[in-house]
């Protein structure tokens, strides 16, 4: 029989500005984000092929949002997936601001440094 898979564990990656999502000791996946003043703007979400099919994504982001949620910042989702999970998890829209030009011109130049 084989064991079962040990249970993902998520955490902030501050200094490289994502949260990874790990299985065991495998990274697994991570979204990507850049802080601007008291927004976590998320522009990059993805999960090894591996690991592909298993739910993870939906853990991640989750959890990444109750830390941003904890920390007081606001969420902006650049990300297709992260704006996507968004739409079916309303409990987050009062800490959800909008994707502007603007805000995209700063992402930009921000991941350009």
């Amino acid at each position: 029989m084989t064991p079962p898979a040990p249970a993902p564990t998520v955490e902030n990656v501050d200094a490289r500005h994502r949260y990874e999502i790990r299985v065991g000791e495998v990274r697994a996946g991570l979204t990507a984000y850049r802080d601007r003043d008291e927004q976590r703007v998320f522009f990059h979400t993805e999960i090894d092929d591996a690991f592909a099919g298993q739910g993870l994504a939906s853990v991640l982001v989750q959890e990444a949002l109750d830390h941003v949620r904890a920390s007081g910042k606001r969420i902006v989702p650049v990300c297709p997936y992260v704006a996507k999970f968004l739409k079916k998890h309303e409990e987050f829209a009062d800490i959800t601001d909008p994707v502007t030009p603007e805000l995209l011109e700063w992402l930009e130049a921000a991941l350009a440094r």
